[in-house]
């Protein structure tokens, strides 16, 4: 691991060992993986207060982040208040039919409509509003999550080979059956502080300042503060805070801060949570009497998923995904930007044709218009990721401000 900022050091050995393991993690996780907590973020509400600054010994930073290296807690249940604030402008739903419609999923028309239970879809809910989880976990081949809503309940089951998705609403089941040595199946969707925070240490290097700020108690557990923030100026990452338990290294919350001030952006944390043996019943799932059962397997080949979709302005759907191939990562540390090219495709506009152009049109009224070197584009801003789409199709994407989204496409030129 980099250098730490902290008010104790540790010996230039202890530090390079750091160093070492931690680059084992991909070089530029931020922002590539925080556009993907961003795209499916959770996080806590601001109600969940630390109460009282518990008397803890004094750790360093390195030590500190060893502890949550070396945590393998396999046994734990809590439940897990969440709130997402990425400042995205309220569709009144419109977006949901948005992506529905480009996707082939639900409610898209044309074929079989996909299960209310697919879990690809559902876990994305989180990517906004307030919610609360239920999590529980028996060691590697058994966890569950479930996402609590109005007089409903979804569910998501990992119990050996087989994976379910429970959707109460609508009373129906999604099944598929994961590969020898999987992990958690929605592991791509951060579900707990320890994902949140996994995630945000892969990104420690020379741009970055961490240090231990003091202790917290957090769902009745003591734990001491470990925050990270960026040294560069021009990413909008404020600062990272993590709630560590102090007795098994488990992350309890986690919450980031934008650079522009303001309510966190994602703000995870336990209400309740046990590191007990959950009871077995706990992982046990049959689909309920009259329930819909969707196999992955048969979803998969349903018609919407390989269909070709019509000619639109003399492009298809095809044609505009084809760009996401060769993605690229630029600059360094929190500046890290994400580019890649579509094939000439920028915003949809009216000679187009038809709804595709009417949704480019409606899309860059949400942008910033941009001109540079590299020529003009739109940027499309929220708290924390902002994209910059030129208009001869290249993206640039990060956890950093329109200037040096800017910056950078005026340097590929």
């Amino acid at each position: 691991m980099a250098p730490i900022d902290s008010d104790d050091n540790t010996t230039a050995g202890a530090g390079e060992e750091l160093r070492a393991g931690r680059r084992k993690a991909a070089r530029y996780v931020v922002p590539v993986t925080v556009i993907g907590v961003a795209a499916a973020t959770i996080g806590l509400v601001p109600a969940l207060a630390d109460s009282g600054d518990p008397d803890l010994p004094k750790v360093t930073a390195e030590q500190l982040i060893e502890k949550i290296a070396k945590s393998d807690v396999q046994q734990m249940s809590g439940t897990v208040r969440i709130s997402t604030d990425l400042g995205l402008p309220d569709l009144g739903g419109l977006e949901s039919g948005l992506m529905s419609g480009m996707s082939g999923g639900p409610g898209s028309g044309g074929g079989d409509e996909g299960s209310a239970a697919d879990p690809s879809a559902k876990l994305t809910e989180l990517v906004s509003g307030t919610h609360t989880l239920r999590v529980a976990a028996d060691g590697p081949d058994r966890q569950k999550v479930s996402l609590l809503e109005n007089a409903a309940e979804y569910s998501l089951i990992h119990d050996g080979k087989d994976v379910w998705g429970y959707d109460s609403k609508s009373n129906e089941v999604y099944h598929s059956t994961a590969p020898d040595g999987a992990e958690r199946p929605e592991k791509d969707v951060p579900a707990t502080p320890k994902d949140f925070a996994d995630q945000a240490l892969k990104a420690i290097d020379d741009t970055t300042s961490v240090t231990v700020d003091g202790t917290a108690q957090v769902a009745g557990r003591d734990a001491y503060k470990l925050v990270v923030k960026p040294k560069q100026d021009g990413s909008t990452v404020g600062a990272i805070t993590v709630a560590v338990d102090a007795e098994t290294g488990t992350p309890l919350k986690f919450t980031l801060t934008p650079a522009s001030g303001g309510a966190a952006v994602v703000d995870a944390g336990f209400t309740k949570v046990s590191f007990a043996k959950p009871d077995a019943s706990t992982f046990d799932f049959t689909p309920p009497e009259g329930a819909k059962v969707t196999e992955g397997d048969e979803a998969a080949k349903a018609p919407e998923h390989g269909r070709k979709a019509p000619e639109r302005g003399g492009k298809t759907e095809g044609d505009l995904a084809k760009g996401m191939d060769g993605l690229e990562v630029i600059g360094e540390g929190w500046n890290s930007i994400a580019t890649f090219d579509t094939g000439g495709q920028g915003l949809p506009t009216a000679s187009a044709g038809g709804d595709l152009g009417d949704l480019g049109g409606f899309l860059g009224s949400f942008g910033d218009q941009v001109k540079g070197d590299f020529g003009s584009g739109t940027v499309f801003k929220t708290r924390l990721v902002n994209a910059l789409i030129t208009d001869d199709g290249k993206v640039y994407a990060g956890a950093v401000t329109k200037d040096a989204l800017v910056k950078a496409a005026d340097a590929a030129k």
